[in-house]
């Protein structure tokens, strides 16, 4: 399968909570509750949203990715990115991550960070190949398994807007 007709957009928290919650029900061994994405929405004046809905169903497009970002001053931290299982490994993960970038790029965010685990091999490609690289480790950061959680910067100010190049869960997704 090639990348879907995808619809990517900033979410709205009435509108894509339920298929968030059923996405991260899929994905995580620790998901977010109901109310951390209620708090987030409502009382944190950083955090963003970003939904990516597949092709047009015969009643809606069904919501298959999504990432939950903060934006603080001129830094992205991208704190959850989750894609459905039936859509992993087509280009969804890279193309919400785009938009999410170029979006805090022009907000005046040119650098972004986030955690991952150390086994997640597929997510570790996906974000190199966007540009970011390790640079700590958080030991014992993720449970259900425990595991360290890597680091990882993309502080190409220069480049925040070119995700093409490529430097030598809270964000766990299945990509």
């Amino acid at each position: 399968m090639t990348l879907p007709e995808l619809s990517i957009r900033r979410g709205d928290l009435d509108r894509d909570l339920e298929g968030i919650l059923a996405v991260d029900a899929l994905t995580f061994t620790n998901p977010w509750t109901r109310a951390m994405y209620e708090w987030e929405a409502r009382r944190s004046d950083v955090s963003r949203l970003y939904v990516a809905h597949g092709p047009p169903a015969e009643a809606a497009p069904p919501l298959i990715a999504y990432c939950a970002v903060w934006v603080i001053y001129d830094e992205l931290h991208i704190n959850n990115l989750a894609v459905h299982p039936d859509w992993r490994r087509h280009g969804v993960a890279r193309a919400l991550l785009e938009v999410v970038l170029r979006d805090a790029a022009d907000s005046g965010a040119h650098e972004a960070t986030l955690e991952v685990r150390r086994s997640n091999l597929a997510a570790l490609k996906l974000y190199e190949g966007l540009g970011f690289g390790v640079e700590g480790m958080r030991a014992g950061y993720y449970t259900q398994p425990d595991e360290d959680a890597l680091v990882l910067w993309r502080r190409t100010a220069a480049d925040a807007g070119d995700t093409s190049r490529s430097s030598s869960d809270r964000t766990d997704p299945a990509v």
